[in-house]
């Protein structure tokens, strides 16, 4: 505070450099709560389930699109070749039966049930470089609802898709029997309206989603029907329930600026779309085959509550939140009215409505999931701009009018900066390398995500404000002597405090610099996030204009007021606190699959990750905040209470008074049956039988081991390559293992003829046995190109293919009927004269090397699942071995 007398003769001056701790308490209050608040509205205000009595015949009912998840999970896992599939195809095929005959009778339902024969993706985006997905004798229910007397409607096709199928661990109801109970309730209500839609709308049940996108391709390059879709709708889940948001959009920017109008619970962030275009997401859903094969722009839905029982046996009805399938329903059935009564629907590929090229995309984010706001890249970055420019102009005012000591000012409250994020990812960083040393999990907070507001959030707050404070005191070292010089007849204790007032206001404008290099980069490589840059710069900078600026340097510095800290972050907190919220949530759940490799991790990565995260988080968002620390007397009630929440979090850890897993959020295993006919060096040898224990979660399976007994040895002495990924940490027993499998069912691969000569050429014929689900690696150090037959059926042509790490994978998965037999031609690379060696060793890479697997539970894998800790579940992907699994390999000296 400052009291100020003055009059013609003398000037006296009473100046205290100091705030109230109570303002401060304030501050954290009001920040905790509100952004609780905020993310409490924005993720978990689920709409009322209503029945159909509620809503009639027009309207979406939760209470009906339940019973289809109830029914659907009760045939429990039904990945493609199951039974249990072609249960959940009748059972979708009865419901659409049932559609038909109550539909308003000016309305067709045309239904097809398609059956794929084979096909092959070659897409080389994201997850699939160096990969071919084939597949073979799949089944898909697509539906067709238009009006009865506008034949013209169904050249133009609005599609809504989601796949049956589910992993082999998983019953599925989030992923993904909620989206299809969702799709056939929005069927039965558009079957009521479509009498007055102007396009058609086509649903479809596709399945094989789940071993690499093959509906949709299947769908997009065989179905006669796709030549008429003009925009698609993908329906998708990685968690269980909750409200299914936007996350992908575009490219064309009209789906995502109607379903804002259309909508009664928008709910979509640009920041899941950039995060998942940037590859940071380990993923792929149908809606990328629409985009890039298709050229068709749209809208990509995903549940994302309880990431962490993704594709594990929690993926439960009991989870499923009641309100989630209301709150997609209700959205998805107002657009799809306004949609389908549209009569400018983008018309494809690289053309916008009105048929010309060139495209603006879209930047759109949700406020509390009530109101969404869209608007256009070009108006973005013009806007973007213009803030830039009046940023760096008063920057540039103010550091010429300051003067010399400006210039020092803004370069000593830049090393605030980064000193704060250096210490606020030291301090949180070291507790990742502390935790694996006194828990029995690496990842201890996966069941309970709170801890990390102890174990983190409180570290990264402490390293946050010691380094800005480090900086603090030098910039008032600085600041000390600048006013001695400057205002030499007044009091040194004035002086001082002078100092202390202009150095914080320094630090908040640090604050801003900060943000405004965020925008800059953001604009510059057009990130859609960069809103948010602009929010925690433009506000905070209008409230410290109104409230503190002065016009001349002369003018003594004043404490900054707390209002001006409340009316800038305000805005900002708004629009971020539930992203943030939720992304940590969603990250913390993420790390139950962290590890693609067994074992081929450090322990403490998973913990860094999530520290520096919660760092960055930290150092953004409480610039502004610790910057009125520093003046007040509440230093050592913060060192304090950051220290206990630390404390008890990491007692609570040691201690085990809550478990790093539980029976609803487990830890990811896999338990399979290895028939192992490749050795060391790529030879053939007597097939070597063991069950395999290993674990995408981090950490070592010690516990798990000694609860399932059954004679396992864990280490790293026996590294497993399953072709798409390797094991190098696992656990494996001997003990029954002959049982459950008999030497006919190991796959064959054959030189059937090699041509040498400077274009060698060798034909190969594999035989998959009892695999309808199989994985080849093939060595392109030493391939240039392959074809690969099934009988007559080119199923991938001769041409450029693409590799990683020196390998081209084919994952093939079919049903029941797919082929076993194929014959693979090999081109070898010219002047060969090396051979492939793994990086890190003298072993002799194979040329080719396959697995098979089986859907079949043999006793001793009977044995070990029942003995299987109810904290752990199985956990499947499309690269993951089933429960038997046959490996087999060809030598590059065959």
């Amino acid at each position: 505070m400052v009291r100020q007398r003055s009059n013609r003769d003398s000037e006296s001056v009473v100046l205290v450099a100091k705030r109230s701790n109570y303002v401060i308490l304030a501050l954290f209050v009001v920040a905790v709560y509100g952004s609780w608040f905020v993310y409490e509205q924005q993720y978990l205000n689920l709409p009322k389930p209503l029945g159909a009595q509620q809503v009639g015949k027009r309207g979406f009912s939760e209470h009906e699109a339940i019973q289809h998840v109830i029914a659907l999970t009760q045939f429990g896992p039904h990945p493609v070749g199951s039974p249990a599939l072609d249960h959940a195809l009748q059972y979708v095929l009865q419901a659409i039966e049932n559609i038909k005959e109550t539909a308003h009778w000016e309305v067709d339902v045309e239904l097809d049930l398609f059956h794929a024969k084979s096909g092959a993706n070659h897409m080389v985006g994201g997850l699939f470089k160096g990969k071919t997905l084939v597949y073979s004798d799949l089944n898909h229910i697509v539906l067709r609802i238009s009006p009865k007397y506008a034949a013209e409607a169904t050249e133009n096709a609005i599609l809504v898709s989601s796949h049956i199928d589910t992993v082999f661990s998983a019953e599925g109801a989030g992923d993904c029997s909620s989206c299809v109970a969702v799709m056939l309730e929005l069927a039965r209500g558009v079957s009521q309206w479509a009498h007055g839609f102007k396009n058609a709308v086509i649903f479809l049940f596709n399945t094989g989603e789940e071993e690499g996108l093959n509906g949709a391709h299947s769908f997009i390059t065989q179905h006669p029907w796709s030549d008429t879709v003009t925009m698609a709708i993908d329906l998708e889940a990685m968690g269980v329930g909750g409200k299914s948001g936007i996350f992908q959009a575009g490219p064309q920017p009209w789906a995502i600026e109607n379903f804002a109008l259309a909508a009664k619970y928008p709910s979509g962030q640009i920041v899941a779309q950039d995060l998942f275009k940037s590859g940071a997401i380990k993923s792929a859903t149908d809606f990328q085959v629409y985009q890039e094969l298709a050229g068709l722009s749209g809208l990509d839905f995903a549940y994302a509550d309880n990431t962490a029982v993704y594709h594990t046996k929690n993926d439960k009805l009991k989870l499923l939140k009641p309100g989630s399938l209301q709150h997609l329903g209700e959205n998805m059935l107002a657009f799809l009215l306004k949609a389908g009564t549209s009569t400018n629907l983008p018309k494809g590929k690289g053309t916008n409505s009105s048929g010309k090229s060139g495209q603006d995309t879209a930047i759109y984010f949700d406020i509390l999931g009530t109101y969404m706001v869209v608007f256009r890249q070009y108006f973005a970055s013009l806007l973007y701009n213009t803030v830039i420019l009046q940023a760096l102009l008063i920057w540039t005012t103010s550091v010429i009018m300051g003067g010399r000591s400006a210039m020092v000012s803004l370069a000593l409250s830049s090393l605030s900066l980064v000193l704060m994020w250096m210490c606020a990812i030291g301090f949180s960083v070291f507790v990742a390398f502390v935790l694996p040393l006194v828990s029995s999990s690496p990842i201890p907070y996966i069941s309970s995500p709170w801890l990390v507001v102890g174990l983190f959030s409180a570290p990264a707050v402490l390293g946050a404000f010691t380094g800005q404070h480090v900086g603090y005191l030098i910039l008032l070292k600085y600041l000390t002597k600048t006013f001695s010089r400057r205002n030499a007849n007044l009091p040194l204790v004035v002086q001082e405090d002078l100092a202390k007032l202009d150095a914080e206001r320094w630090l908040f404008k640090a604050g801003l610099l900060q943000w405004l290099i965020l925008l800059i980069v953001g604009n510059f490589y057009k990130i859609g996030s960069s809103y948010l840059a602009l929010a925690w710069l433009a506000a905070p900078a209008f409230a410290y204009g109104l409230l503190e600026a002065t016009l001349s340097p002369a003018r003594l510095p004043k404490p900054l007021k707390t209002v001006t800290l409340l009316i800038g972050s305000s805005v900002p907190c708004l629009l971020s606190s539930g992203i943030i919220i939720h992304s940590v949530s969603t990250l913390i759940g993420s790390a139950v699959r962290l590890e693609r490799s067994p074992g081929s991790n450090p322990e403490w990565l998973g913990n860094v990750i999530v520290a520096i995260f919660i760092a960055a988080i930290a150092c953004l968002t409480l610039v502004y905040l610790l910057s009125y620390i520093h003046i007040s007397g509440a230093k050592v009630p913060l060192i304090i209470t950051t220290c206990l929440l630390f404390g008890i979090s990491l007692a609570v850890i040691q201690l085990g008074v809550v478990p790093p897993f539980t029976e609803d959020t487990a830890r990811a295993v896999n338990v399979v049956h290895v028939v192992d006919m490749t050795g060391a060096n790529g030879k053939k040898q007597e097939p070597a039988s063991y069950i395999s224990l290993f674990s995408t979660t981090p950490g070592n399976l010690v516990k798990e081991v000694e609860q399932i007994g059954e004679e396992f040895t864990c280490g790293t002495d026996k590294p497993l390559d399953f072709v798409t990924f390797s094991v190098k940490y696992g656990c494996w027993s001997d003990k029954n293992a002959n049982i459950g499998w008999h030497e006919t069912d190991i796959p064959l691969i054959r030189v059937e003829n090699d041509i040498k000569g400077d274009n060698r050429v060798t034909h190969v014929s594999i035989d998959t046995k009892l695999s309808t689900r199989w994985t080849l690696g093939i060595n392109t150090d030493e391939v240039e190109d392959f074809q690969l037959k099934d009988g007559p059926e080119e199923l991938v042509p001769i041409g450029d293919k693409s590799n990683a790490d020196s390998w081209h994978i084919i994952q093939f998965s079919g049903g029941k009927k797919a082929p076993r037999k194929f014959s693979l031609t090999l081109f070898w690379a010219n002047n060969q004269t090396h051979k492939s060696y793994k990086k890190d060793s003298n072993t002799e890479q194979p040329l080719l090397k396959l697995r098979t697997d089986v859907d079949r539970i043999t006793s001793p894998t009977e044995t070990v699942l029942g003995k299987l800790p109810q904290w752990c579940s199985l956990f499947g992907k499309s690269t993951s071995p089933l429960t038997l699994a046959f490996l087999t390999s060809l030598p590059v000296d065959f």
